[in-house]
């Protein structure tokens, strides 16, 4: 399923502009702003998604992304091999 896919990783920060001007002027990153309000970090080939989070706590987990063309039929596809999703409630 996700054996030819893309993956890639993100993480938060409380300031978005500190982390851009870290990763790109101080480690000399390639930087490129998203149009969702995020910074990607463009490293050997991978991409890493930086996100801005206000209550941000360093993260004590890894994440790792598969993107995909169809979201509900790949969930579908998963629940039908066993695997429990969480379901959070909350507006968006």
């Amino acid at each position: 399923m996700f054996k030819n896919t893309k993956a890639f990783s993100s993480f938060s920060v409380n300031d978005i502009q500190k982390a851009k001007e870290f990763y790109g002027n101080i480690l000399g990153v390639e930087v490129k702003d998203n149009p969702m309000g995020l910074i990607e970090l463009h490293i050997g080939g991978t991409n890493i998604m930086v996100y801005p989070k206000p209550d941000h706590e360093p993260a004590t987990f890894t994440v790792l992304n598969f993107p995909v063309n169809d979201i509900d039929g790949t969930v579908d596809e998963l629940i039908a091999k066993g695997i429990v999703f969480e379901q959070y409630k909350g507006e968006i």
